[in-house]
């Protein structure tokens, strides 16, 4: 393999040096003859001297002793004062002028500033390219890690049991290849692993990595593309030709959607750079022999964007969903997280998987480190129920702030507003159960939160379960109109929330009764980020079917008022008596507020 060397200031430093030692010695074998000044005034006095040239402090010439031509040479004196020379002659005295060194001078006056300009010159080039050197833009920026590097295994890996059984295959092609080849298979040239953030797309590739025992190199594909045209296409060769002399191993590309987004899509005019880097990797995998035994792959959680030469047969022809983990998965990667943890013997992890839905791999490894710290804080011995709880409830609504002045009105507003989401949960059938009931300001703006848990992993909903879900954001605002005559800005979040539901089963699910099955989506939401990630577009239907549509989304929520209104005017004493109890304690959690309303909680599933 080439090796690249370095260049160095020493070098040249080292260069200088002996250019100055070579330049001593060829002087002084071949050049003028060095004589005292009193030698010279001898040869002068007896008229030997043939020719001298006088400068300020030196004097040089020709000299002929006894007038015999063969024996002539050059010779340089240095100058002494005249009365001086005169009274050391007289004396008998051998005198010479003794020179000053003019090292110093030399280096001050030539050799400095050249090193000056080279060392300006490097500095330059470095701030330029940060990966070294005037030769180096083009070089990638790939972290190699070698197998003994890697300590990543699948058993570090939990909640995608399935994304894992697709790459074994991979893990076995790497160690023994021959035994697909003599079948005549071949490998998957990319394997794309796709899937909403924080889900262990980038951990699961260097399990297979840390599993297959091969090298593996990381880059990101931000790290490819740079102010100079033709960069990332350079990286993208030399970094196949790294791979080619490390085989086998695995190219891993993080945030693929950086250089593969779709060409063409842009109406202002695509990033030339961009797409010549897609091209590049477009090529390399197109002429890349599999055989060899190198595995690409890359990770995306926008993979609708990506560009679909990218994800033709030949390229990234195996695409592998890492998405959220279920209740088992989500106790599995508790497990993983908190075996360096020291957990109480009341804490069970089977709970905790169960009160966070939606919760992806991150959020969890959040989880428990945030109840660890709570609980170092505390000076606990371990880590309780209690820290898991509170680390949940401060990744899901933020910062608890107790120190938060709130005048007594508008904390009796925030107890009814939260209570009346609760009876609702409470009384409504297809309504999640109530977990905890607060009034305790947390995150940026919000003043209190009803936490609802489902009992199970849900992946369908029915029309009775999505106007259940609008009865509970409305039992807030109602509680509000009924118990102080008049509604609050509080309601603001709960409003937006409802509304969105009911036009979207109007627009998009097909519940509504005056559109029927058509339906009319907003805009192409992406796969796996939420939907205000992404600008909204215009709606592509007529104004007289908005017209329509905005009706009967207004009938459903004035519908459902009006049952929330009369539901909650029943319950009016129960919701005197949970508020109160909430204003004393701030915090009601399931059990006590069960107790309140005389309802049983329902157990929780096995």
């Amino acid at each position: 393999m080439e090796k690249h060397h370095k260049f160095s200031i020493w070098y040249l430093l080292i260069a200088v040096w002996g250019v100055l030692i070579l330049n001593d010695l060829i002087v002084s074998t071949y050049g003028p003859r060095g004589l005292a000044y009193s030698e010279f005034l001898s040869y002068l006095n007896k008229s030997e001297v043939v020719e001298v040239a006088v400068t300020q402090d030196q004097v040089t010439g020709k000299i002929r002793p006894d007038q015999d031509e063969s024996k002539e040479f050059t010779f340089v004196t240095r100058r002494v004062d005249p009365e001086l020379s005169a009274l050391l002659a007289a004396k008998g005295v051998k005198f010479r002028g003794q020179p000053q060194s003019t090292l110093l001078k030399d280096v001050f006056s030539w050799v400095f500033p050249i090193l000056l300009f080279f060392g300006i010159w490097y500095l330059f080039m470095q701030k330029m390219n940060p990966g070294g050197g005037v030769m180096a833009f083009g070089r990638n920026k790939a972290k190699v890690y070698a197998e003994k590097d890697i300590e990543t295994r699948f058993a570090d890996v939990a909640g995608c049991d399935e994304a894992k059984a697709e790459l074994v295959e991979i893990i076995e092609y790497l160690k023994a290849p021959e035994r697909f080849q003599v079948l005549g298979g071949r490998m998957p040239k990319g394997v794309l692993l796709v899937g909403p953030p924080g889900t262990g797309k980038t951990l699961l590739a260097r399990a297979v990595a840390g599993e297959a025992a091969v090298p593996f190199f990381s880059i990101s594909g931000s790290e490819f593309v740079e102010m100079f045209v033709g960069v990332g296409a350079a990286r993208v060769r030399e970094l196949f030709e790294q791979a080619r002399g490390k085989a086998p191993c695995i190219i891993f590309i993080d945030e693929l959607d950086a250089i593969g987004k779709a060409r063409g899509i842009n109406v202002m005019g695509g990033h030339d750079e961009r797409e010549q880097t897609l091209n590049q990797l477009l090529v390399e995998m197109d002429g890349f022999d599999p055989r060899i035994g190198v595995v690409i792959m890359a990770a995306t959680n926008r993979p609708e964007t990506l560009d679909p030469a990218l994800l033709r047969a030949g390229r990234f022809d195996r695409h592998v969903l890492v998405d959220k983990p279920d209740v088992t998965g989500r106790e599995a990667i508790l497990k993983v997280h908190s075996k360096n943890v020291k957990l109480a013997p009341e804490v069970d992890l089977s709970v905790i998987a169960r009160r966070t839905p939606g919760f992806s791999g991150a959020d969890l490894a959040n989880a428990v480190n945030e109840a660890a710290l709570l609980a170092a804080r505390r000076n606990k011995p371990a880590v309780d129920m209690a820290d898991m709880e509170e680390a949940i409830d401060r990744i899901v609504g933020g910062l608890e702030k107790k120190n938060r002045v709130i005048n007594p009105k508008e904390k009796r507003i925030v107890a009814f507003h939260e209570t009346g989401h609760a009876l609702m949960a409470a009384f409504t059938p297809g309504a999640d159960k109530v977990h905890k009931i607060s009034i305790v300001p947390r995150g940026i703006g919000a003043l209190g939160y009803t936490q609802q848990l489902p009992t199970e992993d849900r992946y369908l909903m029915t029309v009775s379960e999505l106007l259940a879900r609008i009865d509970v954001l409305l039992g807030g605002r109602q509680a509000e109109e009924l118990v102080f005559g008049e509604a609050s800005t509080g309601a603001q979040n709960d409003l937006q929330r409802a509304t969105d539901i009911a036009r979207a089963m109007v627009a998009e699910y097909g519940m509504g009764a005056t559109l029927g099955l058509s339906t009319y989506p907003r805009q192409a939401h992406p796969m796996f980020l939420a939907p205000d990630q992404m600008p909204a577009s215009g709606r592509e239907y007529s104004e007289a079917t908005a017209a329509r549509l905005d009706v009967e989304v207004k009938d459903i929520l004035s519908a459902r008022r009006e049952r929330v209104g009369e539901l909650l005017t029943q319950k009016r004493e129960l919701l005197d008596k949970v508020a109160l109890r909430l204003l004393e304690t701030e915090v009601l959690d399931e059990e006590e507020f069960a107790a309140l309303i005389g309802v049983t909680p329902p157990a929780e599933p096995v």
